[in-house]
This record gives structure tokens, C-alpha cells and sequence, in this order.
């Protein structure tokens, strides 16, 4: 082996270069990322690119054990740096090296590397832990839902602290692995494609994978016993889907309803351009929830939505959600419009589809009938606060803005932004002010007074000439069936 000798100054250079910062310079990452409607959501000073979650998870007691690696980089001199979390955790390294750990707060998990981290280094976190998530609670409620058979992570605006550690926004999105063992008998459902399975000595491991960036409230996790449908869609996107066996009554509309997901995917493409990612599904676990919610390539389906029958408008709103939401999402969470409205509008073209009311009379009966007076105009679908982050307002309001930039620009300019949207911020974040400037661009009008009055104003708009404000109060055919459609959990 050859030996190069190093003159004294160049060593000296080479061991400057090794030294890190003044001391300083390094300070602890923000315990928020910074949104204003959930301070503590979401962690600053570094950004998480992938996500490997290997996991065990006994149905029975609900115990899940796991070891989550987290690829991140950062983004400032960190001494330490949070994770959002609640369950136990037993160890946790950066790159190879024990770090000291504590928790505080709700759901906050901070760490102090061994050795401080300059901006930009590449940073590998693994954390192991363990713990019971129904257990848990953060702020008065629990994201992760016992069913007789398992257990189930989806809520919003956040679940993942229930089931693995993670900077929990939207604005840190990153790609997925997800493994899980369970009891043989039982299924792990996840997001993306179906990797692989494996069994030895009485336990399955499911191996999932999500290969698009992808927020952390979307991620999910069910484990149960599923009949497991499989298929394509008409432009190739596998589908998987999955129904708890023992939904009783349920069972048949549910399986009606999600079973259409292909149809309804390849038919939302004709708006809203080509499906944003390579898997595709749905899935119904037989949970006591009320809502249903956009998990990223495989939503999630309260067996409560299909009480009353085949409820194809939940499956279309929820399927909207994988362009506006989970392929653009929000920007900070104020920006909620961009997802409940558009996706709301999307039912209303269902409606019209299935020849059950058009667009404009879902609209004009929408406005009708709520009165001047009615606190349904006092929620600013732009900037409802968190109070009525999730109100009826955002949603029907939130439509009726569409329809009035709509019947403003055109059929034409509306629908070229209904598809340019998605391509325009693919696999990113965008707030309500990006969609106007893109609306602006795309049409060539000045808009700011539009989306002030049907967004931003708590009063009831004059109506557009092209709506009529005295529509017959008669609702159209699919009204009671999208009007009871909501995405989300009860508490908001």
C-alpha cells in the first residue's frame, strides 16, 4: 500500500474542513413546521424523502412493534430535531449512532444526535418502538380505530403519529415502504402496489410500496380479515381493493360501490387528466367511523356510508381526492378548498354523468337554499379557520365557487384548468392564492373579485346571472346521497 505524505498546512486545511460550524450556528429544529392552524404539526429543520416501516402487529391486543427509517435531509445546522409521535420507543440511532431521545408535548419526540448535523447532510433516523395505538390519544381524540379483527390508521389532518414517527405535514412529503407481519389469517392493507407476501412459523408479512411522494395523513394501515378483490382499469392502473368480512348488511353496497373505482378512476381522468399514480383500490374496514377519506391509491371507506344503500358519489369524491389532494396538496391547511371543493365538484359532474342533476342545479339548489341568514355563508371556504377546516361550507360553498368561475370563463378555460392543475404542481403542494394566479393565467381575466366574494367573504354572494337564485327547492336526484358525503372525521 502506498502512503502519501501530507505537508503540515495541508493537514491543517483538511482537519479545518472536518470541523463542523461554531457551535452556535447549530440549533434545535422547529417543533412545528409552521402552519398556523396546527402550530405543532410537522417539525422544522430537516426534510424527509422516504419512509421504511417494517412492523408486527398482533390483532388480538392491538400491540404493534416496529423499526421506521426515515432518509432525510437537512435543512438547517440541527443540534436536535423532532419527530411527531406517541407510542414507546425504545432506541433510536442517527446515521449508526445512539442518539438521546425524550418526548414532550402532545406527540413530540426529540432527538439530540450524537454529533450535531450541518445543513444539507443526508440523515439517516431509525427508530424502534412499540405499543398499543388505541391507546393513545393526542388533544382529546385517537386517529387509530379498533375493529373486531384489527386495527386501522386514517384520519385527518393527521394519523401517522398512531403507527410510525414522522415530520407530519403535508409539505414534507416522501415515498413509502411498508412491511407488516401479522397472524396468518389475518391481511395487512397499505398504499401502493402489493410487493410481495411471505409466510413462516404462523405469521404473513405484507410488503407494500408507494413509489410517488405521498403526505403522511395519507398513508394508512388496516390489518383485518379481507375478501381481496383484484383488476385493472380501462388504462391500465392495477386495482386492489378489500372489504371486511363481517360487514353484515353493509357488505353488498359496499362492494357496489367501490367496485366501480376503475370505471369512476378512468372517467375522472377525462377531467382531471391521467391517474397521478400505478395503483389503484379502495378499501371498507368494518370500523364504527362515519367518514371516508382520500388515503393515497387506496381510500379509506366507513361501512356507515353504505347504510343506506350503493353510494357511488362517496367512491367519486374520495377517487377526485388522488388529484386534488394527493398528488397536489395543500399548502398549508388553510388551503383545504383545493381539496373539498374540487372534489365536491367532482360529484356534481358524477351527477350529471348519471343523469341525476347537472352541475348548475346542484348549484342553484345549493344556494337556494340556504337563506342570507343561514350561518352556512359565515365559513370562508378560503380561510375557514380550523373550527370549520371540515364544515358542510367548504365543501358545497367551496363547489359553488367553482361553478361561478365556471360560468365566468367559460366551459373551455374552466376545464383546461380542471386538467392543468395537476400537472402544474404534480406530486407538490399549492395553496388557494396558486390556483387563482393559474386560473388567471390560463383564462387571461382578472379574478380576484371572484374568488373574494365566494371564497373570502362570511356573507351570502349575489347571485351569478347565470344562477338562478330562484330555483325550485326541489333537489335533484343525487343531492341527499352527495350532501351526506363527507371526507372526514366527525370532531372537525
Amino acid at each position: 500500500m502506498h502512503r502519501r505524505l501530507i505537508a503540515p498546512a495541508a493537514l491543517t486545511a483538511s482537519l479545518l474542513l472536518a470541523i463542523p460550524a461554531s457551535a452556535a450556528s447549530y440549533v434545535p429544529g422547529a417543533p412545528g413546521i409552521g402552519d398556523p392552524y396546527y402550530p405543532a404539526y410537522g417539525n422544522g429543520g430537516y426534510d424527509v424523502s422516504h419512509y421504511d416501516l417494517r412492523l408486527k402487529y398482533q390483532p388480538a391486543t392491538d400491540e404493534l412493534e416496529g423499526t421506521a427509517t426515515l432518509l432525510a435531509t437537512t435543512t438547517q445546522d440541527l443540534s436536535r430535531f423532532d419527530l411527531d409521535f406517541l407510542l414507546d420507543v425504545s432506541e433510536v440511532r442517527v446515521n449508526g449512532a445512539r442518539a438521546v431521545f425524550t418526548t414532550s408535548g402532545e406527540h413530540e419526540l426529540e432527538i439530540t444526535p450524537r454529533t450535531p448535523l450541518p445543513k444539507g447532510t443526508a440523515v439517516t433516523v431509525v427508530v424502534r418502538y412499540s405499543g398499543v395505538p388505541s391507546s393513545k390519544q393526542a388533544y382529546g381524540f385517537t386517529s387509530w380505530h379498533r375493529t373486531p379483527d384489527g386495527g386501522v390508521g386514517a384520519n385527518e389532518p393527521e394519523s401517522a403519529w398512531w403507527w410510525f414517527p414522522s415530520n407530519d405535514h403535508p409539505l414534507d412529503k416522501a415515498t413509502y415502504d411498508v412491511s407488516v407481519l401479522v397472524p396468518d389469517g389475518s391481511q395487512a392493507i397499505s398504499n401502493g402496489t402489493l410487493q410481495s407476501t411471505s409466510s413462516r412459523l404462523g405469521w404473513t408479512r405484507y410488503n407494500w410500496r408507494s413509489n410517488k411522494p405521498q403526505a403522511t395523513y395519507l398513508a394508512t394501515l388496516a390489518v383485518g380479515r379481507f375478501d381481496v378483490t383484484t383488476g385493472t382499469t380501462e388504462g391500465g392502473i392495477p386495482v386492489v381493493n378489500a372489504y371486511s368480512k363481517d360487514l353484515g348488511d353493509n357488505y353488498g353496497a359496499a362492494r357496489a360501490s367501490v367496485e366501480r373505482t376503475g370505471e369512476i378512476a378512468d372517467w375522472l381522468a377525462g377531467y382531471f387528466g391521467p391517474y397521478p399514480f400505478d395503483a389503484l383500490g379502495g378499501y371498507v374496514p368494518n370500523t364504527n367511523t362515519g367518514y371516508a377519506l382520500e388515503t393515497q391509491t387506496r381510500p379509506f371507506y366507513s361501512p356507515r356510508q353504505f347504510a343506506n344503500g350503493t353510494n357511488v358519489s362517496v367512491v367519486v369524491h374520495e377517487l377526485a381526492h388522488q388529484w386534488y389532494g394527493d398528488d397536489v396538496s395543500v399548502a398549508g391547511w388553510k388551503d383545504i378548498w383545493v381539496n373539498e371543493g374540487f372534489a365536491r365538484y367532482a360529484q356534481w359532474l358524477w351527477s350529471e354523468h348519471e343523469g341525476e342533476g347537472t352541475a348548475r342545479e346542484l348549484a342553484d339548489y345549493v344556494y337556494a337554499v340556504h337563506p342570507a341568514d343561514d350561518p352556512f355563508w359565515t365559513v370562508k371556504p378560503g380561510d375557514p379557520g380550523p373550527e370549520n377546516q371540515f364544515d358542510l361550507a367548504v365543501y358545497d360553498r367551496g363547489a359553488l365557487a367553482l361553478q361561478a368561475l365556471r360560468e365566468k370563463i367559460g366551459d373551455t378555460d374552466f376545464f383546461a384548468i380542471l386538467k392543468g392543475w395537476p400537472t402544474r404542481f404534480a406530486y407538490g403542494n399549492a395553496s388557494v392564492a396558486d390556483f387563482r394566479a393559474y386560473a388567471e393565467q390560463v383564462s387571461g381575466e382578472s379574478l380576484g373579485a371572484l374568488f373574494d366574494t365566494w371564497l373570502f367573504r362570511a356573507s351570502k354572494p349575489a347571485a351569478p346571472a347565470a344562477v338562478r337564485a330562484a330555483a325550485v327547492r326541489v333537489p335533484p336526484k343525487s343531492w341527499k346521497q352527495i350532501a351526506a358525503t363527507n371526507s372526514v372525521h366527525a370532531r372537525h
